[in-house]
């Protein structure tokens, strides 16, 4: 039985887009589609019958909102729901553990391009084991496609590129296969970016290959990031790869990156930590900043 794509409804306008990208990604993905809302009221509270009620009540709304949308852009989609209690966070890792991929709204700036994480997204991204892609208020199905001939929106012209951030001192498969495989299947460019740190010279030893011009550690860095692809471009001989290494900060250089992409591939390392699960400065920044959905996997 093929695991479904899940997406998170509460009936905001960044979960009504997300529920409408999930939509589009499992017909790309030839899966079925599972919407869940998850009611976050606890026994303990006063007048609980009339609570658990209206919080039904309101779920179903929000379910039947996004089903209708889904209806009337993706009507291939194989569909389900379901309401399940609460906290949140803990019921939507709960659903990611049984899902393809998570997918979620992200709360837009008003005025900015990016992405304010609400507690629940978060701390659902910080913990999960599966895919999350996060996904902003407005997303339509064109933003994912190139500009028509007279530059209008259109869902007609290809997809715009996947980007996927590698870091070259961890090329975790997990990551790789999910950015190629985003590619594949919207015949889209993958474009891959790796940025370095040059390293300060008191940090070296004498005679060590990081005292080299900038220009040779751009090229040493571009023949690695080519080795590493070597198999994955064996693998996906259909998806055109463009590779771009820069120094600077990561964050900043996928930001500038994913500016105009269709999908944003970062990676998430799974740590036991005392301080408890984090996304990781390179990630929360992208999840920030990126205006196109951000796919964040988990990896160890």
């Amino acid at each position: 039985m093929l695991l479904p794509v899940v997406a998170g409804v509460d009936g905001s306008a960044e979960s009504l887009a997300a529920a409408e990208w999930a939509a589009r990604e499992a017909v790309r993905r030839g899966r079925p589609l599972h919407l869940v809302h998850a009611r976050s009221w606890h026994p303990g509270q006063e007048d609980g019958h009339l609570a658990t009620a209206a919080q039904r009540h309101l779920a179903r709304r929000a379910l039947r909102q996004a089903e209708e949308r889904i209806g009337r852009t993706t009507p291939a989609v194989t569909l389900t729901d379901e309401q399940v209690d609460g906290p949140a966070t803990a019921a939507l890792l709960s659903a990611a553990d049984r899902a393809d991929l998570l997918v979620l709204g992200s709360r837009g700036l008003s005025g900015f391009t990016g992405f304010l994480l609400g507690s629940v997204a978060l701390g659902v991204v910080a913990r999960a084991t599966r895919p999350v892609v996060l996904v902003r208020a407005g997303e339509e199905a064109a933003d994912e496609h190139l500009p028509a001939e007279d530059g209008g929106a259109s869902v007609r012209t290809g997809y715009r590129d996947v980007v996927l951030g590698l870091d070259l001192g961890d090329p975790c498969d997990d990551v790789l296969a999910f950015g190629f495989e985003a590619a594949q299947l919207r015949g889209a460019r993958l474009h891959v970016v790796h940025a370095w740190q040059p390293p300060s010279p008191l940090g070296l030893g004498p005679g060590e290959i990081g005292l080299a011009e900038g220009p040779q550690q751009a090229e040493e860095w571009l023949g690695f990031m080519t080795a590493v692809l070597q198999v994955w471009r064996e693998k996906f001989p259909e998806v055109e790869v463009v590779e771009t290494v820069t120094a600077g900060r990561a964050r900043s250089a996928l930001v500038r990156a994913a500016s105009g992409a269709s999908l944003l591939v970062v990676g998430r390392r799974v740590t036991e930590r005392p301080v408890g699960p984090r996304t990781g400065p390179v990630t929360h920044a992208a999840i920030q900043h990126v205006g196109c959905p951000v796919a964040v996997v988990p990896h160890l």
